[in-house]
């Protein structure tokens, strides 16, 4: 896709492509701004195999600067995708690195960014940025911050130094993203990744065992609404932002009781016990019920595509065929 304004193509760099969102996302830019466009780079996690054939790939890491700007400068970067951040309690268990990553990796991203003149910097957010103090029943956009989790601590970072950056010149957008599900990548630590879990344990061994209460309810999105938010902000009128890398971000809420509901219409057999566990849970209790997207739906016509019956619906019929036919 050709820039709108100078007739140029824009090369468009994502930091942590391999991660849950980058790897969805990767293939999404690529068909849109061509292939050899779109750079994908992880660091830790290999790429999946279908991004490295498909297109331009790297390893970098964000806690170098000298790394980020040679990568922005060798590919004639213009737009970013900046994914790349160490979840909720891989964040607490690791506090030195969380901070190396989530901290010191924005700010060398947004610094080389404007650096080497990039028009727009992506850098989501999440809802983890709100404390326990917020509203918890359609959370307004704009109330005070402050979150529990060093997580948290650090995506209300990455809010305040992406309109910082925005007030010297550069183009920071972001959502405050919800849980995502997704059945392309396995689950990993996240305090939300449970409500992909229980789709692997139901199709593999017909049970679960959830780490958060029954009735812990928390805002959730299917992960190709959460790839087309991205680039609906991205592709926005500059004109008619208010607000910058603070959007609320919503489809749907649900419990664990609530999703594991929705599996047994499907799957009658389906069991689901507790085990709770008293980090998760803490963070989880600090995370909003639901959240009002209001700002995204009024200043780039954000609406979301996927309702709970349809995710589950999607989840399992896509999970089954990749777990393979001893599960369809």
């Amino acid at each position: 896709m050709a820039d709108a304004i100078g007739g140029r193509v824009d090369r468009i760099l994502v930091t942590g492509a391999a991660g849950q969102i980058g790897s969805d996302l990767v293939p999404e830019l690529r068909k849109i701004h061509g292939n050899d466009n779109v750079i994908a780079a992880g660091h830790v996690t290999p790429l999946p195999e279908d991004i490295r054939a498909s297109g331009p790939s790297m390893t970098l890491d964000v806690r170098s600067y000298e790394a980020v700007d040679r990568a922005i400068k060798e590919h004639g970067v213009t737009v970013v995708y900046h994914l790349s951040s160490l979840l909720s309690a891989l964040a607490e268990a690791n506090r030195p690195l969380a901070y190396a990553v989530n901290f010191t990796g924005n700010f060398n991203l947004l610094e080389a960014s404007l650096a080497n003149r990039v028009k727009r910097v992506n850098l989501p957010s999440s809802i983890a940025v709100f404390g326990a103090d917020a509203p918890s029943i359609n959370t307004p956009n704009d109330v005070p911050l402050n979150p529990t989790s060093l997580y948290g601590v650090s995506k209300v970072y990455g809010e305040t130094v992406g309109a910082y950056y925005r007030h010297l010149g550069l183009d920071v957008r972001g959502t405050r993203l919800p849980g995502i599900i997704s059945w392309k990548t396995e689950p990993t630590a996240g305090t939300t990744d449970y409500a992909v879990a229980i789709f692997y344990g139901a199709i593999k061994e017909g049970r679960y065992t959830c780490y958060l209460r029954p009735d812990t309810a928390l805002p959730m999105m299917y992960m190709p609404d959460a790839i087309r938010s991205l680039i609906l902000l991205d592709q926005a009128d500059a004109s008619r932002l208010v607000h910058s890398a603070n959007f609320n971000l919503h489809a749907f809420s649900f419990t664990p009781e609530q999703i594991a509901r929705e599996i047994q219409a499907r799957m009658p057999d389906f069991q689901i016990d507790y085990e709770i566990d008293p980090l998760r849970q803490a963070i989880a209790d600090s995370w909003p019920d639901s959240i009002d997207d209001t700002p995204a739906r009024e200043e780039w016509d954000w609406k979301p595509q996927y309702d709970l019956p349809d995710m589950v619906d999607d989840m399992l019929g896509n999970l089954k065929a990749k777990l393979g036919s001893q599960y369809s």
